[in-house]
C-alpha cells in the first residue's frame, strides 16, 4: 500500500500532495507502460525471427533498428519496474540524487522519473 506523500518544499505554495487517487493513477499508468513495453519486446523478437530470404537481404538495417528499439524498450521497462518497486517500498516521488521530492506535475508526465527536474538537467548536462 502506498501512503500519502508530500511533494515540494514544506510550508511553501509550491507544496503539492500526491493524493491516494494520484498514486493510484500513477500506478495504473506504470502498469500499462509495463504491459506495453513487454508486448513491444515480444513483437520485436517475433519480427527478428520471421522473414524470408528476400527480407533477410535488407535486414541488416532493420536488425540494427530492432536492436536499438529493443534496448530502448528494455531501458524504459527497467525504469517502470523500478518506479513500481519504489511505490511498494514507499520511497516513490523522492529524487534519487538530492532526496528532495519530485514535483507532482513531473510525475504525472513521467511517472517513472527517478530524479527531480533540476537533478535530471544536471545529469543530462554531464553526458
Amino acid at each position: 500500500m502506498v501512503n500519502n506523500q508530500t511533494i515540494g518544499d514544506p510550508g511553501t505554495r509550491s507544496e503539492t500532495v500526491l493524493s491516494p487517487e494520484d498514486l493510484a493513477v500513477l500506478q495504473e499508468n506504470l502498469h500499462e507502460q509495463r504491459l506495453f513495453r513487454e508486448e513491444q519486446l515480444r513483437q520485436i523478437g517475433a519480427a527478428a525471427t520471421s522473414g524470408s530470404d528476400a527480407t533477410n537481404r535488407r535486414s541488416a538495417a532493420q536488425s540494427e533498428v530492432r536492436v536499438t528499439l529493443a534496448a530502448s524498450a528494455r531501458m524504459v521497462l527497467a525504469d517502470v519496474e523500478a518506479a513500481l518497486r519504489r511505490m511498494a517500498e514507499g520511497s516513490y516521488g523522492s529524487c534519487r540524487l538530492c532526496r528532495r521530492p519530485i514535483a507532482r506535475e513531473r510525475l504525472m508526465i513521467v511517472p517513472q522519473a527517478r530524479y527531480c527536474a533540476r537533478c535530471q538537467q544536471v545529469r543530462e548536462a554531464g553526458r
